[in-house]
């Protein structure tokens, strides 16, 4: 089966590259891909599915049947692409260029998207030759907490059937083309925002005997915390703790009333993760009371961290491996970047992979979240052929 999905997502290919090319020059922000449901929608009909719609709101589940009998139970195995775009203007000069100003699929999202497209019409061309389900999952809203993945959860999409396991898989722009990457355990980081707001009495700076400082207590802060990282974590564990705004709303001469703070925490392990933020909590307010000012922490809750299931990954691996060949697979470093996937992975057995979409003599260097990001195109063909295969290999594990 494994030379059929090649030669099919050769076959497919073009049709391919023009959904990612429509989806691109067309993108949605989070929770507002409403055009792009109804556009995935159009494609999974022409192939003879019947998705469901508005999981999540602007999400879709669709499944594809395998035919073939067996004495095995039906295994099922979920599949998923994130739509949404980012707010940022695109600088590429492309015939398929954003034509939705200052919105622009900056993370990959319509690759996923077309790339899950063709793997449905691989698989359900090939639906008489294998056992199981396959469960397609296209959600909304990954930029943007609550993340969509978490939405669709609570609507269901783990349900009915439940998937044994989920695959995902996102660009990366500093991998090759033609190479795919993997990592068990931890992978990606759980992404919490802190906003503090220390507040004192402002007033002249000459005279700061009758004043309670915020700016000089909110730096004692900032830096304190950091003690929390150092001395409270294990040091196997990975964390990191950055402050990227600090406003004192005051001139030379002038000190503020408050100061605001805001940065963010992440980790891979989520009982550290609560033990961190309660002790920077504790410590930002006591420190805050020892010098006579108030501060106030809040927690803007973001997604867990991302695992990936050992032997779950290890098949698939070992799946790609057949499917690209040794010399095209590659270990992942750990990364603090955060993904809502990793709700997915916190439920069900789940392996989150990236495909290699670089191509340096060509000038594809950008990477995500920039307004100069792109794509070579052929890792679309491999994208969308390779998670057939990985699909399809995953059906035959006996539970």
């Amino acid at each position: 089966m494994k030379d059929q999905i090649k030669t099919l997502a050769r076959q497919y290919a073009a049709d391919i590259v023009a959904n990612r090319r429509h989806l691109h020059a067309n993108p949605e922000l989070s929770f507002n891909e409403y055009n792009t449901a109804r556009f995935v929608a159009e494609q999974l009909k022409a192939i003879g599915l019947t998705p469901q719609e508005g999981v999540a709101n602007t999400g879709l589940v669709a499944l594809i049947e395998g035919r073939k009998t067996g004495s095995s139970e039906n295994r099922v195995v979920g599949l998923r692409a994130d739509m949404d775009a980012l707010p940022i203007h695109e600088a590429n000069d492309v015939p398929y260029k954003s034509t939705v100003e200052g919105v622009m699929h900056a993370c990959g999202h319509d690759v996923h998207t077309s790339s899950l497209l063709g793997t449905a019409r691989i698989l359900q061309e090939l639906r008489d030759q294998f056992e199981g389900t396959v469960k397609l999952v296209f959600q909304p809203a990954e930029e943007k907490a609550p993340g969509g993945a978490s939405l669709m959860i609570k609507d269901g999409v783990l349900e009915n059937p439940s998937p044994a396991s989920m695959l995902g898989q996102h660009v990366a722009p500093n991998v090759p083309v033609g190479k795919i990457g993997f990592r068990e355990g931890m992978y990606m980081a759980s992404t919490d925002e802190l906003y503090l707001t220390v507040i004192g009495k402002g007033g002249h700076g000459a005279m700061p005997d009758q004043l309670i400082d915020p700016v000089l207590i909110a730096s004692h802060i900032i830096v304190a915390l950091q003690q929390i990282i150092s001395r409270n974590r294990k040091p196997a564990n990975p964390s990191v703790l950055s402050f990227g705004r600090f406003v004192a709303d005051g001139v030379t001469n002038v000190i503020p009333n408050e100061v605001k703070i805001e940065g963010t925490f992440r980790c891979m392990d989520e009982e550290w993760r609560e033990d961190g933020l309660r002790r920077m909590k504790k410590m930002a307010e006591g420190m805050a009371e020892a010098m006579g000012a108030v501060c106030e922490f809040t927690v803007v809750r973001g997604y867990p961290f991302l695992k990936n299931h050992p032997e779950l990954t290890r098949r698939m691996r070992s799946a790609a491996t057949e499917y690209m060949g040794p010399e095209n697979i590659v270990n992942l470093d750990l990364w603090m970047a955060g993904e809502d996937f990793a709700f997915y992975s916190q439920v069900v057995d789940s392996c989150f992979y990236r495909l290699g979409t670089r191509n340096e003599a060509r000038g594809i260097i950008s990477g995500v979240h920039t307004p100069t990001f792109d794509i070579d195109e052929s890792a679309l063909e491999i994208g969308a052929g390779l998670m057939s295969w990985l699909a399809v290999e995953e059906l035959r594990v006996k539970s």
